[in-house]
């Protein structure tokens, strides 16, 4: 199946609020890469590592979409969201399926988070240790734990006694964090995404992983559970800020919490919007993104 790829040229500042943009329309993911390289494969990075900050002056953001993306429709938005893009930033070509899956095995190794849990590719086998491993096939849904959004939410739940917990992972991608929840002691994970393709990886690396039978899967409209005893969201600021009453609904009382997929700058906003529902706030960061944690108000009323 091929895909349709949006290559876009910003400066090194312009990254993050770029990148945040073609995540908002849709983006399957985001490959970063010097600009100014002699070759376009030089110093690739799909999905910039844990601690890594590409220090190019010139970065080139490649996004995947679904072939039959609208492509007019698309530079359009991309220009409404960065009023400062010039039309000569931007490019689209034809990707085939295997070029893109090529470029997320050559990326993608082992990665630990927190104390005790690993991320592995399905490709390479753990060693026999103590180790809690999840085995991942990202597919096309975001959420590979490379992100300093997902590296900060795996780490968040490393520190967790989930044995026994009800878990919610709220925007779900790839199923990474529900999965680790799984296999750091969770007895029930619900994912949810309003993405079908996401469900449909996050059900696959379930599979992959034994945790299926333990992970419900629910699209936003369909997803009316109880409470949970433990809620984790890793989205965009601006569905966080609208969707703080629906997540403080499925969070028990005293229930930890945490999101991410904030960019600095935007959560002083969001822990003013939380405190209504969630105390203990705390504000942690990775390169240029922000995760906020705390509890849910103990006060059932509030």
């Amino acid at each position: 199946m091929p895909w349709l790829e949006l290559s876009l040229i910003v400066r090194a500042e312009q990254q993050p609020r770029a990148e945040e943009a073609l995540d908002d329309l849709g983006a399957l993911s985001i490959t970063l890469q010097d600009a100014d390289a002699e070759t376009p494969d030089e110093q690739a990075i799909f999905e910039p590592g844990v601690g890594e900050l590409p220090l190019w002056p010139t970065i080139t953001l490649n996004a995947l979409f679904e072939a039959h993306t609208d492509r007019r429709g698309l530079a359009e938005a991309l220009g409404d969201l960065l009023p400062w893009l010039e039309p000569d930033q931007l490019s689209f070509r034809d990707v085939a399926d295997e070029d893109w899956e090529r470029a997320w095995m050559d990326q993608f190794k082992p990665m630990p988070f927190g104390r005790r849990l690993w991320i592995y590719p399905w490709n390479i086998e753990p060693p026999e240790d103590d180790s809690v491993i999840v085995r991942l096939d990202p597919g096309l849904a975001f959420g590979s734990g490379t992100h300093p959004t997902t590296a900060l939410c795996l780490e968040w739940l490393d520190g967790l006694q989930l044995a026994g917990q009800r878990v919610i992972d709220y925007g779900c991608g790839s199923g990474i964090l529900a999965i680790a929840a799984l296999k750091l002691g969770a007895a029930l994970a619900m994912g949810v995404d309003n993405d079908p393709q996401a469900l449909t990886a996050s059900a696959d690396n379930a599979e992959r992983n034994q945790v299926a039978d333990r992970l419900a899967l629910f699209l936003p409209e369909d997803f009316a559970g109880e409470p949970a005893d433990v809620f984790v969201a890793n989205i965009l600021a601006g569905p966080l800020g609208e969707l703080a009453p629906a997540f403080a609904a499925a969070a028990r009382p005293g229930a930890p919490f945490a999101i991410s997929g904030i960019l600095q700058g935007q959560h002083d906003e969001l822990l003013a919007r939380y405190r209504e529902w969630f105390e203990g706030l705390r504000v942690d960061s990775r390169e240029d993104w922000v995760r906020i944690s705390g509890y849910r108000n103990a006060n059932p009323a509030a």
